[in-house]
């Protein structure tokens, strides 16, 4: 059980930058770039497919994490802005532009928590963790496709 405890913690604090003195949330979602590219070589629909179970794989990883520190939503679980960012980067081009920006608009909503954001936290367990991030990823989303829109639409090239 030790092994699998440590395997838990381990993950939820992505990959140990969830320990960073400072700004936390910010390593974990620059391990969630990485974690893009790999995941976003997979084709569609695969790649949707896995990013909904590393959802779930999330929900239950931050509980057990929480349940371990006793600590609600500790700031060393960052699993969470893992997911945030993978919901980010759906259907968005791999390059660099894209992931710059999306890497700070997620972490814009993430800390502004706009409404309803803020309200998902309430949730109990590692749904509460989880969702608020999910829903500043598709925050960050939807502004990342209206700029992409509105780039090709003036001649650009997109995000791409």
């Amino acid at each position: 059980m030790l092994i699998l405890s440590r395997l838990i913690l381990f993950l939820a604090s992505g990959f140990g930058s969830g320990y960073s003195p400072v700004i936390p949330g910010t390593a974990g979602t620059l391990v969630a770039i990485p974690v893009f590219f790999i995941l976003s070589a997979i084709p569609s629909p695969v790649y949707e497919i896995t990013v909904l179970a590393f959802f779930f794989l999330s929900v239950w990883i931050s509980d057990r994490a929480q349940k371990y520190w006793r600590v609600k939503d500790d700031r060393r679980i960052v699993i969470d802005e893992i997911m945030g960012f993978l919901i980010t980067m759906l259907w968005l081009p791999r390059g660099l532009i894209s992931v710059i920006l999306g890497f700070f608009l997620f972490r814009f909503f993430d800390i502004v928590k706009p409404p309803p954001i803020r309200r998902l936290e309430r949730i109990k367990g590692g749904y509460g963790i989880v969702l608020d991030d999910v829903l500043a990823g598709v925050y960050a989303n939807i502004v990342l496709h209206l700029l992409a829109i509105f780039s090709l639409s003036t001649g650009g090239r997109g995000l791409g």
